[in-house]
């Protein structure tokens, strides 16, 4: 009895280390290499977020920058 004990003890052994190797560390890699991904994403639009807000900002320093002439010339007309 005890041998078909043993012998039943390395089947189940054998399945779990299959079971384990074969799906659940496959799982987590994938799930670590998703969230790697996702993090270099919102990393990446970040920076592209704050790139546009720098060219924005540089756009309104330059155009505050140009001078104006407004109140250089009034366009009238003569009445008679």
């Amino acid at each position: 009895m005890s041998l078909l004990k043993i012998l039943l003890w390395g089947i189940v052994l054998y399945y779990l280390y299959k079971f384990v190797f074969g799906v659940v560390v496959p799982v987590g890699k994938a799930t670590n290499q998703m969230k790697s991904k996702i993090k270099e994403m919102q990393d990446e639009q970040v920076r592209q977020q704050q790139a546009g807000q720098q060219q924005h900002f540089t756009q309104q320093q330059q155009q505050k920058s140009t001078p104006t002439h407004e109140g250089d010339y009034i366009e009238f007309e003569e009445i008679k």
